[in-house]
């Protein structure tokens, strides 16, 4: 299939972008980081031409279903959600510093969608659960979710690395000088989280709606059922603490890192670990 020769092509570029962004913070060259995000934006269009075009093989095929079914298609839309985020928030903060922390999730993710031995990209008919609209509504909140909390994970990851430095004493050079502020960082985590958190909701919600249009129930406690509500707990427990506790700084960077690892076990460790109503997923 062209669409997933197409696909492959990009999990290098997105390589590409990643060290593009890296050498933006080894030389701290404008002129690299203004090439970094041009190649990324490339590379997201070239992305999206993907999606579509296997899209279209998907109805040539006489199948006819958005590209959101499987692992492998899951994995090239959440990485497609992380680098659309994270080039919206670089063209909103004026700055590429993120990238080096951002667009390796995106890399990795695609990556495992077209190298992993285990993940076939070929195009399947929909088993009768996903046979419903409730499937765009609840994969494209949870995936816009996910993507908003990895690039909360990967600030939270450079606020770390600052505040460690910082406590060393010595004086900003070299790439450091580039980071954010440590409260801007703070603030940065916070609201990738905040629109993170109502997409959630809204994909959990949707899900409700899903399963009881295909198994009869809104709620099984189905494994990835309760995980996501985990997830959703931490999450919770962030905004909470962020506003009644008034935590700030490590607290809160150390609970977006743990909050990205319950995503990615929902993600993954669910399918893998534990079966259950989702186990095609």
């Amino acid at each position: 299939m062209i669409s997933a020769k197409m696909i492959s092509s990009v999990t290098f570029l997105y390589l590409f972008c990643t060290v593009l962004y890296f050498n933006y913070l080894a030389f701290r060259s404008n002129r690299l980081g203004k090439i970094a995000t041009g190649m990324a934006w490339l590379t997201l269009l070239i992305h999206t031409a993907a999606i579509l075009l296997r899209w279209v093989e998907s109805y040539q095929l006489g199948i006819g279903h958005a590209p959101l079914s499987n692992m492998y298609e899951s994995l090239v839309f959440f990485s497609w959600c992380i680098a659309l985020l994270y080039l919206l928030w670089e063209w909103r903060l004026k700055s590429s510093v993120v990238g080096a922390f951002a667009m390796p999730f995106a890399f990795l993710f695609i990556a495992y969608a077209s190298l992993a031995p285990g993940v076939s990209d070929r195009i399947d008919p929909l088993i009768p659960a996903l046979q419903s609209n409730w499937l765009h509504a609840h994969v494209i909140t949870c995936f816009l979710s996910y993507a908003s909390f990895a690039l909360s994970c990967g600030v939270s990851i450079m606020y770390l690395m600052k505040l460690r430095y910082q406590e060393k004493g010595e004086k900003e050079s070299g790439f450091w000088a580039l980071f954010p502020s440590l409260d801007a960082l703070d603030d940065l985590v916070y609201k990738t989280i905040v629109v993170g958190f109502p997409l959630l909701a809204i994909g959990i919600v949707t899900g409700a709606a899903w399963a009881n249009y295909a198994w009869g129930s809104y709620w099984s406690w189905d494994p990835k059922e309760t995980w996501s509500l985990i997830t959703w707990f931490v999450y919770a427990i962030f905004i909470h603490a962020r506003f009644v506790g008034e935590w700030r700084g490590k607290r809160t960077a150390i609970l977006s890192i743990v909050g990205f690892i319950a995503v990615i076990f929902t993600y993954f460790g669910v399918n893998y670990v534990l079966s259950g109503l989702h186990s095609y997923a």
